[in-house]
């Protein structure tokens, strides 16, 4: 069966020479679509034997889109294509990933997406990158969703529509929905799968992506909120409670009985306590996780507010972007 990747990207620099590298050789076809670099990314690409497709930038970029735009490419030039590995650029695939995802499909025709274990390239350099690897080690079974770097039959893709290209964050779980709702299952296998290089060096990066979690998880309620699904109700509702509930009961406990007021601020490091005694690593990261769960209700908090501000006035929102563009000149 045929094999094709779509990698997409923006100024991703010399992660991106890595994660085409991981993959050129090894499928059938590789598009790569960029959204608007200027780093000489095309430029790599072409030379290392991808296929390049320029997403207008006329229209306002999305993950989505250029995913859905690389998968078109592929389809128009693989007509026998059967599974299409998503991979986005600041990733390298782990060898012998794409032949045991393709091999696991095969063998279970009732699932139409399959991830596997995505860990963090470096995660003792800072706080931000242990952060993600934390998060994305989950347990290895069905699951409700995979994450941006995932493999599907593209049969099941296509009948889906793809991914909603209007949405700027959380495009992966709500195609995982739809394909749900169509009887198809999505399972994560415990095999090594890719390296992010996520290279989060300041707070006011994990605080952007964390608004993009609150946004998307409020994006997720307006479209599957209903039961039975109720997709991202429950971390929707968490993010406005801890971070707007219980801080203005706080402010307004305040005015009325003035310092004594603050006293329920110790609701916050209890929870954290619990969060920590929970967790299933070591004690440092059960503990630096549990700091950044809670502390993450506040952007979280702010990304709903953006969703129903932008959804009240019509606005068309834009993406939110963390990451730093690697150092231009290192595409050579």
């Amino acid at each position: 069966m045929s094999v094709g990747v779509v990698v997409i990207g923006r100024n991703e620099g010399e992660r991106l020479r890595r994660c085409l590298e991981s993959v050129l050789g090894v499928a059938g076809r590789v598009v790569y679509v960029d959204s608007g670099s200027t780093d000489g990314s095309v430029e790599l690409a072409r030379r290392l034997g991808a296929e390049v497709v320029d997403l207008d930038m006329s229209m306002p970029f999305t993950a989505a889109r250029a995913r859905n735009a690389g998968f078109q490419r592929l389809s128009e030039r693989l007509p026998d294509l059967a599974y299409v590995q998503f991979v986005d650029g600041d990733c390298e695939l782990a060898a012998g990933w794409l032949e045991k995802a393709a091999d696991w499909l095969d063998a279970h025709p009732g699932v139409a997406m399959v991830c596997g274990r995505l860990r963090e390239r470096h995660p003792e350099r800072t706080i931000y990158n242990l952060l993600c690897d934390i998060e994305w080690d989950v347990p290895a079974g069905e699951a409700k969703a995979c994450g941006g770097v995932a493999m599907v039959r593209a049969d099941a893709f296509e009948n889906a529509r793809g991914y909603r290209p209007d949405l700027i964050a959380g495009e992966e779980p709500e195609l995982c929905v739809r394909l749900r709702g169509q009887g198809w299952k999505i399972w994560r296998l415990a095999n090594e799968m890719a390296l992010h290089d996520a290279a989060m060096t300041r707070f006011g990066q994990w605080w952007k992506r964390s608004v993009r979690a609150g946004y998307a998880f409020a994006g997720g309620v307006f479209l599957h909120g209903a039961a039975p699904e109720r997709h991202r109700v429950r971390e929707s509702r968490s993010a406005l409670v801890w971070g707007i509930a219980i801080p203005m009961s706080i402010l307004t406990a305040v005015a009325l009985w003035g310092s004594w007021g603050f006293l329920p601020l110790a609701i916050y490091p209890l929870q954290i306590v619990r969060l920590c005694l929970r967790g299933k690593r070591s004690p440092r990261e059960n503990c630096v996780r549990a700091l950044f769960i809670m502390l993450g209700k506040f952007p979280e908090a702010v990304g709903q507010i953006k969703f129903r501000y932008h959804r009240i006035v019509g606005e068309k929102a834009h993406l939110i972007e963390y990451k730093q563009p690697q150092e231009q000149g290192r595409n050579r």
